[in-house]
């Protein structure tokens, strides 16, 4: 019988442990220091032991385990790993210092820049990419890794306290959506979204994209670009194309990269056909219902690309016709292979994604 997970819902988390790496050490680090946000719920002073042992686990394995992290690292990114496990070693001892203060308002603090250096390890032991992009998607745009994307808003209407806009920081994950974020980047560094208003805000999605052409859609050559349904399911070696989960009878298959968090990233498509997607993206405003494995009703249906890592806040906070002054990327831009684009006959409509 299936029973109710309880999903990660932390978008840095979700990053993390989709990364294709297998390194037990690195993994006990880091479930030891996510586990701290757990133990915060505690009230009072008595979360402080339990934070203590999962600091004090983390260290351990750090020392015991360094040479062999170390020697897993890629060839190419062996420096910089090295460099995230002794910027570890800092964090876990300064750690250890808000600790003794007793300072339980300084601990999230101190882990996420813990964890922001697991994070970094992590990412140095992916050698290479991990699968090949079947050859008939070869005139698409593709990240072949991760980047990491700024967001402008600016509201029409400024909240109480005067904000009228702000930042958003978004990671798209080519490792695991490498056509669907690849999309989304190429069109960021084309400007694409520059300016474009929200179309939608409904209190579920927030939803841009659409530049008012006939197809609804990213043109090019006189047709519309559309991107194939794109889903990795975990534990496996390379993403389902063209069809659902649900249409491949595998409803129960989890996503690597899910809808679990505020702020997810994915692409809207007609509802009515599955390779429909072209440069309307939008971003979960809120938990949808889960199936008795845990899984979000939307996972394995619209093909998830990425996660809005800072400033998800700001979505709460956008209607329609509020602007995305700009999108540009600030990382990872190296990990774009931008495609050929061959002639395709133009679509009638594309990008809805349909009301939970």
């Amino acid at each position: 019988m299936l029973t109710a997970g309880d999903p990660v819902k932390n978008a840095r988390a979700l990053l993390r442990n989709s990364l294709p790496i297998n390194n037990p050490a690195l993994r006990t680090i880091q479930s030891s220091l996510e586990g701290i946000s757990e133990q915060l719920r505690i009230p009072g002073s008595k979360a402080l032991g339990p934070v203590a042992r999962a600091v004090a686990k983390s260290n351990g394995t750090l020392v015991a385990e360094r040479a062999r992290i170390s020697a897993a690292f890629a060839p190419d990114k062996k420096a910089a790993g090295d460099a995230a496990l002794d910027k570890l070693a800092e964090a876990l001892k300064a750690f250890g210092g808000v600790l003794e203060a007793k300072d339980k308002q300084g601990i999230p603090a101190a882990q996420n820049a813990a964890l922001t250096q697991v994070t970094a390890a992590e990412e140095a032991l992916v050698t290479g990419f991990p699968f090949t992009v079947p050859a008939k998607y070869a005139d698409l745009p593709q990240l072949k890794g991760r980047a990491t994307l700024e967001m402008k808003i600016s509201l029409r209407t400024a909240r109480q306290d005067g904000v009228k806009g702000g930042i958003m920081t978004m990671v798209a994950d080519g490792f695991n959506a490498p056509l669907t974020a690849g999309n989304f980047v190429d069109l960021a560094a084309k400007k694409f979204y520059d300016g474009m208003e929200v179309q939608r805000a409904d209190g579920f999605v927030v939803q841009t994209g659409d530049p008012g052409t006939p197809s609804g859609g990213y043109e090019e050559g006189g047709s519309v670009r559309t991107i194939p349904f794109e889903v990795m399911v975990r534990g496996e070696k390379a993403p389902v194309y063209e069809e659902t989960l649900e249409d491949l009878g595998r409803p129960n298959a989890q996503p690597a990269i899910p809808f679990n968090a505020y702020g997810t990233a994915a692409l809207a498509r007609s509802e009515f056909d599955t390779n429909s997607g072209s440069s309307q993206i939008f971003w979960l405003l809120k938990e949808s219902e889960l199936t008795p494995s845990g899984a979000n009703l939307l996972d394995g249906r619209y093909a998830v690309f990425g996660y809005i890592v800072d400033g998800a806040e700001l979505l709460a906070d956008m209607q329609v016709g509020d602007k995305i002054d700009y999108v540009k990327v600030t990382d990872g831009m190296q990990f774009l292979q931008a495609g050929a684009r061959k002639a395709a006959a133009p679509v009638a409509a594309v990008a809805e994604v349909a009301a939970e």
